[in-house]
């Protein structure tokens, strides 16, 4: 399994955005990045972790930050999230999980003893160049811009 550290370079991806325009990490280049994977749209530590980067998007903006959301959910599930709850950022969607197994965070999970595939809640800090600056594999839902912008300074 691949395990990305700081220092490595970021895995290229193209896929679909919640408006079915096609978004590739090189569209970022010369820019900062917050890629944050999530499990899922609309269920609870999600959200909380969507509101957050939310919440505080203008100061990631004013840091030179740009905010991508990744799960394997759907552009029709992403819209509807982004609606819901007045994302700024685009997300990504993930249909054939290829940006996830690139990141190395498709993973087992376990849930009440009930053993399953998903995604690791992760964050990426990735720089102009490409490079991961920092990965938080401890993500708190509730505080995630927030325990961005404290490794940002």
């Amino acid at each position: 399994m691949i395990t990305l550290k700081e220092g490595d370079k970021a895995p290229e991806f193209t896929a679909k955005d919640q408006n079915g325009n096609t978004v590739s990490l090189a569209d970022y280049k010369g820019k900062n990045v917050i890629l944050y994977f999530y499990p899922k749209d609309d269920t609870p530590g999600c959200t909380a972790e969507a509101c957050s980067f939310r919440d505080n998007y203008q100061s990631m903006l004013s840091k030179g930050f740009e905010v991508i959301g990744v799960s394997t959910d759907d552009e029709k599930s992403h819209k509807k999230f982004v609606n819901k709850y007045s994302l700024p950022f685009t997300l990504i969607a993930d249909n054939d999980k290829s940006i996830v197994e690139a990141y190395g965070l498709w993973v087992e999970k376990n849930m009440y003893g009930r053993k399953y595939m998903g995604t690791a809640r992760t964050t990426f800090i990735i720089d102009g160049d490409g490079n991961i600056k920092k990965r938080i594999d401890k993500v708190d839902t509730k505080n995630s811009s927030q325990q961005v912008i404290d490794l940002l300074q």
